[in-house]
């Protein structure tokens, strides 16, 4: 296609790369629920095996499925309490600055065009940009927000979407370390290895939407769940021991 001036431009269907949703709420409580779910009901069981020297199978299990229970229902009234309170945030600075375009255009536009001539453009482009944007309330509202605290009308978080996420990851993370328990093993050993092996996979998978390598990832996610459920052994042998 051309430009105005004839300048051949790319087309916009040669564009081949695609970005992830990165804003739609579900990834961050997705990825912390299942790591959370993991970490903390693999420390918890440590800590139950620690201070019953040995463990009692069915207390470890009554505590697996507790914590399990427990943390995801709070995981999930957590994370909508607060998507939901930062999207009512969002949404009220919207309107703030609706307002405001509708009671003072043109100060409203000054300052759109002083944003656009901070990016590079003439002072006269900016202008000429920033009054095409304003012919509209609605698009001037969305890109004032866009521009002024990073937030898009239309794409701000959902907080039952982020609550489920958050509940069913956690929930999956936190099964991991009970499982052997309920399929039989009487020791800590099946659980450990099943949780260095999610623990590990966790973090690998993490590094699918980051930069970092998979094995970094992982490596870095196994030592912290390992040293965290290993503290939590010992607080619990010790616990334990005092207690008898």
């Amino acid at each position: 296609m051309s430009g105005p001036a004839g300048a051949d431009l790319p087309d916009v269907d040669d564009v081949q790369h695609e970005h992830p949703d990165v804003t739609g709420g579900w990834l961050r409580p997705a990825v912390f629920g299942a790591m959370d779910g993991l970490v903390s009901n693999f420390a918890l069981i440590a800590g139950v095996v620690g201070g019953t020297s040995g463990g009692d199978p069915d207390a470890v299990v009554l505590a697996g499925l507790a914590g399990l229970a427990a943390g995801a229902f709070s995981m999930a009234a957590g994370e909508y309490t607060s998507v939901a309170s930062q999207s009512e945030f969002a949404q009220a600075q919207i309107d703030i600055e609706r307002d405001e375009i509708a009671d003072n255009d043109e100060a409203e536009r000054a300052e759109l065009t002083a944003t656009y001539v901070d990016k590079g453009l003439t002072p006269a482009l900016a202008a000429q940009v920033a009054a095409q944007v304003h012919s509209d309330i609605d698009n001037a509202v969305r890109v004032h927000a866009r521009e002024e605290f990073g937030v898009t009308e239309g794409d701000l978080a959902s907080p039952f979407l982020a609550a489920v996420s958050s509940f069913v990851a956690f929930a999956v993370g936190a099964s991991v370390p009970v499982l052997p328990y309920l399929l039989g093993a009487a020791t800590l050993l099946p659980a450990v290895l099943m949780s260095m092996v999610g623990m590990f996979v966790c973090g690998a998978v993490v590094t699918a939407v980051t930069r970092r390598s998979w094995w970094y990832g992982g490596l870095r996610h196994l030592v912290l769940g390992g040293a965290a459920a290993a503290l939590t052994y010992a607080v619990g042998s010790a616990v334990g021991t005092g207690l008898g």
